[in-house]
């Protein structure tokens, strides 16, 4: 009985945690502390490219973190999609405002909507899963479990193929990445409703990803209703003038309101984790 239960035990549980390879458990409580311990953080790459949206991420890029996204992510640990969508939920709501309810400026019972980052195809039928939106499912769930109305809709696609991003600078990854995404036919009307979008993925690097998906997402969003207040650091004035989006794509029309990372942006980002040094955000 004892040889027959262990065997069970094998199929519905992993082997081993995978962030630091204690056997016989999701997530140890060690690493499961790493992941979740502290506060989620407000976070900024080094350079930030133009269009970065205001990023929150719930740890640091390194150690018990990296190996158990690389676990989810590579190797298929598909059971840590559930901690980590819990740590991805706690970055989404220390963006949402007070309470991780969606800011006065919104009305308190329309939806938050995450948007995953897509991957790209060959990365997706390579990986046998879409990493970023599983963990985005998982943290819609959880924050729907503490009161905050939330869904996934994976409005984005690629509209172009690029390449690996492995192994390339911040600029590399911006021209590589220019105007790659776009939203899809009638995804428009299902962000039109909603309280505030939040891009959501696994890492930020060098936010290059982030920053074309919130391009594209600008792009379908009406201006004249607040969705976003702050496209490109260093627009500023009244009303609507073309800015130079840099790395992102063509010339588009921005509108900036209060100044850089407005609250009145209803595109936030949220990661599990990002670079420790982004961490350092109070950079002059």
């Amino acid at each position: 009985m004892r040889g027959w239960w262990q065997d069970l035990t094998d199929l519905v549980l992993p082997a081993e945690c995978g962030g630091c390879g204690r056997p016989r458990t999701v997530l140890c409580p060690r690493c499961r502390a790493a992941l979740t311990g502290d506060a989620p953080s407000r976070v900024r790459p080094d350079p930030e490219p133009p269009g970065l949206p205001v990023v929150h991420a719930a740890a640091p890029y390194e150690d018990q973190v990296r190996a158990a996204l690389l676990a989810h992510k590579e190797r298929g640990a598909l059971m840590l999609a559930g901690p980590l969508g819990a740590a991805l939920a706690g970055a989404v709501r220390a963006g949402l405002g007070p309470g991780g309810q969606v800011d006065g400026a919104v009305d308190s019972g329309t939806p938050v909507l995450l948007v995953p980052v897509p991957s790209a195809r060959w990365a997706v039928r390579a990986r046998g899963h879409d990493p970023a939106r599983r963990i985005a499912l998982a943290a819609a769930a959880g924050l729907r479990r503490s009161g905050t109305s939330a869904r996934v809709v994976a409005v984005l696609r690629q509209r172009r193929a690029v390449a690996d991003q492995a192994g390339l600078n911040s600029r590399q990854r911006l021209d590589n990445l220019a105007g790659a995404l776009e939203v899809a036919p009638g995804g428009g009307r299902l962000l039109a409703d909603a309280g505030r979008v939040v891009l959501v993925d696994d890492l930020m690097t060098t936010g290059a990803s982030l920053a074309e998906a919130a391009r594209a997402l600008r792009a379908v969003l009406p201006e004249n209703d607040g969705f976003y207040g702050r496209v490109t650091p260093g627009t500023t004035g009244e009303g609507v003038r073309k800015a130079p989006m840099a790395g992102v794509g063509r010339a588009e029309a921005v509108r900036e309101k209060r100044g850089a990372h407005s609250a009145d942006d209803r595109v936030g980002a949220a990661v599990v984790a990002a670079s420790p040094a982004s961490f350092e955000i109070n950079r002059n």
